[in-house]
């Protein structure tokens, strides 16, 4: 199963529109706010924390430049080639290697382990972006670049989310600035309850390890000035057995 292409182009428009500024993006949020604090949840269960990482789903490389600083081999994957030309324009000096993929294709994910073997992998907030059909898919597709000894650490929107968004967009302005181009594109954050992640990944032949509940900072800001956060669910998987 591959993503529809309206799919892909809707990441296509809206990375070709997005500015390469830092922050200009609305869940691009510093890493020291976003994948420092994961990586303190993550780490503790890594297996191998020599293996290479794959930071799923890494739009424009924030993320990604701040796990190559920290884990001996990191590969920024993304469905769109426009968010991959921001990642390699932000990072000259090659700190990481960008690789365009569609994960919900078992071929990609299948050469993907070929060439690297087992990996670790980061994925925030992308699930909750995929078409519901492709979900389970792309689930899979993490499954088949864990391995035998890799972990994967995700982060989703959690269902208490969707009012803080809902919130926001129904202001009397509109959408925040940095929010509405995420609709313009027809990318809005779909719902996965709750109780379903860790239904996809039992089903891809994963244990869930750890889990929790924290905040996922933005870079949007309210009126009164205070940051906009998103409540969110993270999770640790990995094959046990």
């Amino acid at each position: 199963m591959s993503v529809t292409s309206r799919y892909r182009e809707s990441w296509e428009g809206f990375w070709r529109e997005a500015s390469g500024e830092p922050g200009a993006v609305f869940w691009d949020a510093e890493p020291a706010l976003t994948v420092g604090p994961h990586l303190a949840l993550f780490e503790p269960h890594l297996a191998d924390p020599a293996l290479p990482l794959v930071d799923l789903g890494c739009g424009n490389g924030t993320q990604t430049r701040y796990l190559a600083d920290r884990f001996p081999r990191v590969l920024g994957a993304d469905l769109s080639a426009a968010a991959l030309d921001h990642a390699r324009r932000a990072d000259p000096a090659g700190q990481a290697t960008y690789r365009q993929l569609d994960a919900a294709e078992k071929s990609e994910t299948q050469a993907l382990h070929a060439e690297l073997g087992d990996t670790n992998v980061y994925l925030r907030g992308v699930l909750h972006q995929c078409e519901p059909d492709d979900r389970q898919a792309l689930v899979d597709g993490i499954a088949t670049l864990v391995g035998d000894r890799g972990r994967a650490f995700l982060v989703e929107l959690s269902g208490a989310a969707k009012p803080v968004l809902m919130g926001l967009a129904s202001g009397p302005s509109g959408p925040p600035p940095k929010l509405a181009p995420v609709f313009r594109h027809g990318i809005a954050p779909g719902e996965v309850p709750d109780d379903a992640v860790p239904e996809y990944l039992r089903a891809a032949g994963l244990t869930v390890l750890a889990s929790g509940e924290l905040p996922l900072s933005t870079t949007e800001y309210r009126p009164d000035g205070t940051r906009v956060e998103l409540p969110s669910r993270w999770l640790v998987a990995g094959r046990t057995g």
